[in-house]
């Protein structure tokens, strides 16, 4: 037997930073997940671990470097991250870095805004793919859960109709989703916050201001004018679940639903996914 393929690391591991000023605290929150690749075939067919970098160490090195290089731009942590694990350790090929971030708004009394309070109402999380080895570098910067929705100006018409079909044609129809949206730099930004708030504005706009014969339509829509906008990208991907929100019958009731009332489901939902390029 051969070995086609091993990667170790450690997953999930939780960083709180606070960045303390005068008179002002911000901060960031994150999870981490750490994968290596290299020369660690025997300690799989050998029971050799002599080149085995412990995952507990692996934690402690994530923990320790967050304390210097952990701040708004998770890009950047991935990108400290991977570099240490190659100069560190010649046994290691290839580091894969994922990096999700929990987003905290401070809080605002009438007083004003709070220099030390915050909440975490945005569901949106922010993450970054960082991969590097020897020979090359990619990145890959994001959002999950991002839950968008609008009321109107939607509709899905004129698509298969076989002894499969019960859903009728709909001009007027909510339209909401909650994506997974991902972009591969070609080179980095200024500032990968501003750019990230820049690309979601835009993919918003989009959403917002078009009718929509699709969510397929849409998708491309958002992507293509995110491309249009942003020069630093060479490709955007959009996982768009279609979160259906079914008009509720109200005739029993002898009232008239007049796209007024609807029963929001999770399960199942339409699954739209693709990548655009230049």
């Amino acid at each position: 037997m051969k070995l086609a393929w091993q990667r170790y690391g450690k997953g999930k591991v939780r960083v709180l930073k606070v960045h303390r000023q005068a008179g002002r605290h911000d901060v960031t929150e994150v999870s981490v997940d750490v994968g290596l690749e290299g020369d660690f075939e025997t300690s799989y067919t050998a029971g050799d671990n002599r080149k085995v970098v412990a995952t507990d160490s692996i934690k402690n090195t994530v923990h320790v470097l967050a304390k210097s290089h952990l701040d708004s731009e998770i890009e950047k942590f991935a990108e400290v991250l991977a570099d240490h694990f190659l100069e560190k350790y010649s046994q290691v090929s290839r580091v894969r870095i994922r990096i999700t971030e929990r987003l905290w708004d401070r809080w605002s009394s009438h007083e004003g805004p709070s220099p030390h309070t915050f909440s975490a109402g945005a569901q949106v999380k922010p993450f970054v793919e960082f991969e590097k080895s020897r020979e090359e570098t990619v990145m890959i910067s994001g959002v999950e859960d991002w839950l968008i929705m609008k009321t109107t100006e939607s509709g899905f018409t004129d698509f298969v109709s076989d002894e499969f079909r019960t859903l009728p044609d709909t001009t007027d129809r909510v339209l909401a989703s909650q994506i997974m949206a991902s972009w591969k730099f070609r080179s980095a930004p200024e500032n990968y916050v501003a750019l990230r708030e820049q690309i979601l504005s835009v993919m918003m706009e989009e959403f917002s201001r078009n009718y929509s014969p699709s969510v397929q339509t849409t998708l491309f829509q958002m992507a293509e004018a995110v491309l249009k906008e942003v020069s630093e990208l060479s490709e955007v991907s959009l996982s768009m679940p279609n979160k259906h929100y079914l008009l509720i019958n109200l005739q029993p009731f002898s009232l008239e639903n007049r796209n007024e009332v609807f029963l929001p489901t999770d399960e199942p939902h339409g699954q739209i996914e693709a990548t655009i390029c230049r």
